[in-house]
């Protein structure tokens, strides 16, 4: 007996097996973000730029996090690069901010939904 398991309804506590899988380039876009946020001062200062209010200058996550200018210069272009943070330079200062979209690709792929036992 073969059995097409695309066209068979799926019960609630299977759903998860329903939801659309990412793209190619969704999984490596992603990746390089969980792969920037693997440094834990790269995860306090995603978290500071999360709480703020406004884009934050570099200078401020120096004594912050207790590390050199040329350390912390080094995770925020990291995470920059890997598209995480958004960078606006003011003068001879750069301010950062999350970049909304990485932020909503991040948000839609750990939002577990309730599972029904």
């Amino acid at each position: 007996m073969v059995v097409d398991m695309k066209t068979l309804d799926l019960i609630a506590c299977c759903r998860p097996l329903d939801a659309e899988a990412l793209a190619d380039d969704e999984a490596e876009a992603t990746a390089r973000i969980f792969k920037a946020l693997g440094d834990p001062a790269r995860v306090k200062i995603v978290n500071r730029l999360a709480r703020a209010d406004e884009p934050v200058c570099g200078c401020e996550f120096q004594p912050e996090l207790g590390l050199s200018q040329a350390t912390v210069s080094h995770h925020l272009k990291t995470l920059t690069q890997a598209g995480l943070l958004e960078r606006e330079q003011r003068g001879k200062w750069a301010y950062f901010s999350i970049n909304p979209e990485a932020s909503s690709q991040l948000e839609r792929l750990v939002r577990i939904p309730e599972v029904v036992r």
